[in-house]
């Protein structure tokens, strides 16, 4: 009545088996999920210091810059992180990148404490303290000073 399976299921039921395709670990996931947010934040603090460099360069986004860059190598196993600076009207932009900023540090400081990485949870939370204090601050993202 029913004919017999001829070939191996796609779908692997039993405990103990393996499968041809590979897997990560939820460590290895965490990794891949941090360095992209932080590599998304990298991008933005470029963008930051775009802005900053038409009046003047601010150190502090130029150090959030480097060491946003080594932690995103780090976790991509020594590959440097490809960076882009793009161009646009400065001031409602300013407000927007500090508030994405401060969000995306939000994710990564997040994901940073659920895989216990120490250095990348620090930078993260000091990168959002900076973007809230920027955003508090409406001199600074006007340019009047």
């Amino acid at each position: 009545m029913y004919e017999p399976i001829r070939s191996k299921s796609v779908h692997s039921t039993m405990a103990g088996t393996t499968s041809d395709f590979p897997h990560r670990s939820r460590e290895e996931e965490l990794d891949i999920q941090l360095a992209g947010h932080l590599a998304a934040l990298l991008t933005v603090t470029d963008e930051l210091r775009t802005f900053s460099s038409d009046t003047a360069p601010e150190a502090d986004l130029d150090t959030a810059a480097e060491r946003l860059a080594q932690q995103v190598a780090r976790l991509r196993g020594g590959r440097a992180p490809v960076r882009a600076v793009a161009s646009g009207s400065r001031e409602p932009r300013l407000a927007a990148l500090h508030q994405r900023a401060h969000t995306l540090a939000g994710r990564a400081l997040v994901v940073a404490a659920s895989r216990a990485d120490t250095a990348a949870a620090i930078l993260s939370a000091e990168r959002m303290d900076a973007h809230a204090a920027a955003l508090a601050e409406p001199h600074q993202l006007s340019g009047a000073h």
